[in-house]
């Protein structure tokens, strides 16, 4: 048997081994060293800008706060749209040991559906825990009172306090104001193409109509910042800076509320709208439209129940004064008379046969005058000042459709007034290439007798019939109709005033500094209307001067006894047509198929200080100078009234 051998190991070799491997070992160490060394070098010296701004941006944040919006005032200086505090109901569910035991608590002391609690747990899931999280939108002020008086047992349960946009005269104004409501994907949408976003990060409502949406820039204001330091979860440690935000621009219009009352309480139970402004710089007076609504409503969000009301046969949400479109019937006449002495188609003391109709050369139809009999010999006076259909039928003629619509456009028919809010209608000044393209048919010699006295294809809005109203009294000067008259500086908030309220938990600013810089509103004027004959403006004023002021007029009744010289035109339009042979009997026709009433005014006569114009729907009895001539009276008896306060609170001053 073969004895196995022992190695004898090699002490030498081994260690020389050993050596080389520590070596390389040592080496690797030192290579790693140097490495690290050399990162903590990049990063500490090269790279500290870069990271230190990373590490600030998720130390420090900077949370935006929204200015609050300008308010609105009429002339006088009454508040038409405020800001006013709502308050809510939040808990921190950090700070409150068993939630449903403290929901239980709330709902004996106010009223809390189940609907309300489920949708506050269900969003605990989504929430930071040491944030406030709503429970319930808007309380009253009871509830506001109830739950204060008892949060020494309700740990963790706060009022929150924000500014809301309130309407004191609530439907008196909302077609003139407008409404904020939430903004919605659409306004995001919107703002972020006109590369305003940034500028609402912090705000929940945005004017939606009327002035509210017209002026939104002005309003609005300048967002605010707050920079704050955070820990890791995100919780406010404390305040680094403040930047406040700049108040929204105050509004002055001309408009009066005292008119806008007046103009509610004369359209009471009808369909119809008011409009009044001063013909001298264009300032809105009065815009009220019949039936409205309260645009409260919409700030809050409204419910679908209270919409459904809103969407009936009455049409509330319609502004009847800019996108009501109605026959102009016999207010146009005036204008037409002026045409037709430019055109030297008649003179002033130019006469013609009423038999009581009109008709075309080899026709066969009857274009009836109101009175059956007819009005014998009239001149262009005792055309308007009665308003004789037959005379227009006979002018238009001779005038003919191109001249009617190429000078009527000049007054603004058939296009928008430029007034200062988006929702406005060009209602329809029909020519010959409006019907061709309209209704692919030839314009016939009976449509521009139809338009000769504000009937067939024609249609306005009371707006329009103002402005008109008003270049004619202006004798072709054209200006455009708006509403603001001044515009206020913003206030600037000092940090430590604002701050202080929002370390209170309340981040609005409610003072604001009396003391402001006031811009009167620029107005704009378009090129005059040129006469060649200057003299034929004071003849067509003095006929709507006789349609009140001389017995026979149509007006006459409606103005009897006031203080002042006025001067008008009454209208009565035919909402559907009628033969020639069947009279109009308003109790045989639907309330809708009843006729318009009409009435355009200004005075006083020989210096106008005021427009007005009146469309009342479908009414019972009588034409215009009988429904809305008392209105245009109501109007002007205020207006009056007020002025001579005025005048002698001024008297006595000095």
């Amino acid at each position: 048997m073969a004895v196995k051998r022992v190695s004898i190991k090699n002490h030498s070799a081994e260690a020389n081994l050993f050596a080389r491997r520590a070596f390389i070992t040592f080496i690797g160490v030192l290579v790693m060293i140097l490495i690290l060394f050399n990162n903590i070098y990049d990063l500490e010296v090269n790279a500290y800008e870069k990271y230190q701004t990373h590490s600030n941006k998720n130390r420090i944040k900077l949370l935006p706060v929204a200015p609050n919006r300008g308010l609105i005032y009429d002339r006088n200086g009454v508040l038409l749209a405020e800001n006013r505090p709502v308050f809510s109901l939040s808990i921190i569910p950090e700070q409150v040991d068993d939630i449903n035991d403290t929901l239980t608590t709330l709902t004996e002391i106010i009223a809390i559906d189940e609907e309300q609690k489920q949708n506050f747990i269900k969003s605990m899931r989504f929430k930071r825990r040491f944030k406030p999280l709503e429970l319930i939108s808007r309380l009253n002020d009871e509830q506001v009172a109830k739950i204060s008086v008892n949060l020494h047992r309700l740990p963790g349960v706060v009022i929150d306090a924000r500014l809301k946009r309130y309407y004191p005269f609530a439907d008196l104004t909302t077609h003139s104001l407008g409404y904020v409501a939430k903004i919605n994907t659409r306004d995001l949408n919107r703002l972020e193409q006109q590369d305003k976003l940034e500028q609402y990060q912090a705000t929940r409502d945005i004017g939606k109509l009327g002035l509210e949406r017209f002026y939104e820039d002005m309003l609005h204001g300048q967002m605010g910042y707050q920079e704050v330091e955070v820990n890791n979860r995100g919780r406010i440690l404390r305040t680094l800076n403040y930047t406040p935000p700049v108040s929204g621009k105050d509004l002055t219009l001309s408009l009066d509320i005292e008119l806008q009352m007046i103009a509610k309480r004369a359209l009471s139970g009808t369909r119809g709208a008011v409009i009044a402004m001063d013909p001298r710089d264009g300032g809105i007076l009065a815009f009220y439209s019949n039936p409205s609504y309260d645009g409260n409503l919409f700030v809050h969000g409204i419910s679908s129940k209270n919409y459904k009301k809103l969407q009936n046969r009455d049409k509330p949400l319609i502004n009847r004064v800019t996108k009501g479109t109605y026959p102009p019937a016999s207010t146009i006449k005036p204008f037409l008379g002026l045409i037709g002495l430019e055109e030297n188609l008649i003179r002033e003391e130019s006469k013609i046969w009423d038999p009581g109709w009109f008709r075309l050369k080899n026709g066969k139809r009857k274009y009836r005058d109101h009175l059956k009999w007819g009005h014998g010999w009239v001149t262009l006076e005792e055309a308007v000042m009665r308003s004789c259909n037959t005379y227009f039928y006979d002018l238009a003629y001779k005038i003919g459709v191109d001249r009617i619509s190429e000078n009527m456009a000049k007054f603004g028919f058939g296009e928008s007034t430029g007034i200062d809010i988006y929702e406005e209608s060009p209602a329809i000044l029909p020519s010959r290439g409006w019907k061709r393209a309209r209704y692919n048919q030839p314009w016939y010699h009976g449509d521009t007798v139809n338009i000769g006295i504000g009937q067939g294809y024609w249609t306005v809005t009371p707006i329009q019939l103002a402005q008109a109203t008003s270049i004619l009294v202006n004798k072709g000067r054209v200006v455009e109709p708006h509403f603001v008259s001044h515009i206020h500086e913003p206030v600037e908030l000092t940090a430590e005033n604002t701050l202080a309220e929002a370390t209170d938990g309340i981040e609005i600013a409610t003072s604001r500094d009396l003391e402001k810089q006031i811009i009167p509103f620029e107005i704009n004027e378009k090129p005059p209307i040129v006469l060649t004959d200057e003299n034929n403006w004071d003849i067509i004023l003095d006929s709507m001067r006789a349609t009140v002021g001389k017995p026979a007029g149509t007006g006459y009744n409606a103005f009897l006894g006031s203080d002042y010289q006025a001067a008008g035109k009454s209208g009565t339009g035919e909402v559907v047509g009628r033969a020639e042979d069947v009279d109009y009997d308003a109790t045989k026709l639907s309330e809708n198929q009843r006729d318009n009433a009409m009435f355009i005014a200004y005075a006083p006569h020989d210096k106008p200080e005021i427009v007005v114009a009146i469309a009342i729907e479908n009414v019972a009895v009588g034409g215009g100078g009988s429904n809305a001539g008392p209105v245009a009276r109501q109007i002007m008896d205020q207006y009056f009234a007020n002025r001579a306060l005025v005048s002698k609170s001024q008297s006595k001053n000095k």
